[in-house]
């Protein structure tokens, strides 16, 4: 099981949202991290390439994923998970040295990672761990590795994104309604405020602050599919039609122009995307499954992080202005999962 999205719409919702200062158009040259996971024939590998090479950083040494990165001065920080022997716990890395972020009693995911000077934020959910209320999973956000719930545990929650502007933590996800449908959510140091009504499931994922305006990536339910949207100050703004499912997976803002990460169906595969100011890109030709999870603008350039199904096996894959690397060339599945740019 990938994450509670998975489990609860057809399409897979699954972010790393970050900031970067060094986003200066006259810098031509960038080091570009990418984090995801690497099968072999025996397990899985956490893996961070680093300008399309596996950079060495040690990502566990049991069963592994890299599921958020974020680099920070000389500094690189990943969010991720470990095989324990019965579940996964999960661990921030700081250059290849693990802390601990949960117990690895309950089932747990971290999906977004934000470093603000000395203080590092991690988004995900927890599960209760209490049989009789059927596992329930609790929305949470570590900050230096202490967890604070976003949610009571009463009803299903996840967080998706994380995001730190000046004293302010904003966090999205999604939390049950009652007898009503999922509802994507915004929660301003720890205060959620609603961006869909609970009448279809909505679930938002990644998040982005510039200036006074908070800028959300999600889906939300429109009768039978899943329609990419983009909330601008809670105001909300599809970007796919209701003829497809869609999700909009990841967000950045740079300048005055918003790029969205994420993926369309087409009737028979899901095409990768990136929408600018709500118009979208492909960047697959739609013959194979390829998903697009996280998106990264340096200057003029756009990466995103993502796969692509290539015969029996999906590959990490990093389109740079919409010209894709395969970043495995290994015979077993690979997968991107957060893209990060940062100046050399």
């Amino acid at each position: 099981m990938k994450n509670l999205f998975l489990m609860l719409t057809s399409v897979l919702i699954i972010q790393s949202c970050k900031k970067s200062s060094e986003t200066d158009p006259v810098m031509a040259a960038a080091n570009v991290y990418v984090a995801g996971y690497a099968l072999t024939a025996t397990s899985s590998v956490g893996t961070v390439w680093k300008n399309g090479i596996a950079a060495g950083i040690t990502i566990g040494t049991n069963a592994s994923e890299a599921d958020a990165i974020y680099v920070s001065g000389n500094d690189v920080y990943v969010a991720g998970r470990e095989f324990n022997g019965s579940k996964y716990t999960m661990k921030v890395w700081k250059n290849g040295v693990a802390s601990s972020i949960t117990s690895g009693l309950n089932y747990a995911l971290l999906n977004s990672i934000f470093v603000s000077g000395a203080d590092v934020y991690v988004a995900g959910y927890e599960d209760s761990g209490t049989p009789l209320t059927g596992f329930i999973n609790v929305a949470k956000v570590w900050k230096n590795g202490v967890a604070t719930s976003l949610t009571s545990g009463a009803i299903d929650a996840a967080a998706g994104g994380v995001f730190v502007s000046g004293n302010d933590v904003y966090v999205v996800g999604t939390e049950k309604a009652g007898t009503a449908d999922y509802i994507a959510k915004l929660w301003k140091n720890g205060v959620p405020t609603s961006l869909t009504n609970g009448l279809r499931a909505g679930f938002a994922s990644s998040v982005y602050v510039a200036g006074t305006d908070v800028y959300v990536a999600g889906t939300e339910g429109n009768g039978t599919v899943s329609v990419a949207k983009v909330w601008k100050n809670g105001v909300a703004t599809s970007l796919s039609n209701v003829t497809n499912n869609a999700s909009a997976n990841s967000i950045f803002v740079s300048g005055t122009d918003v790029y969205v990460a994420g993926i369309e169906y087409n009737g028979t595969n899901n095409v990768a995307k990136v929408w600018k100011n709500g118009v979208s890109t492909s960047l697959s030709n739609g013959t194979a499954d390829a998903r697009a999870f996280s998106v990264f603008v340096y200057g003029t350039d756009v990466y995103v992080a993502g796969r692509e199904s290539s015969g029996s096996i999906t590959v990490a894959k990093l389109w740079k202005n919409g010209v894709a690397t395969s970043l495995s060339t290994s015979a077993y599945t690979s997968g991107a999962l957060s893209v990060f740019v940062k100046a050399p």
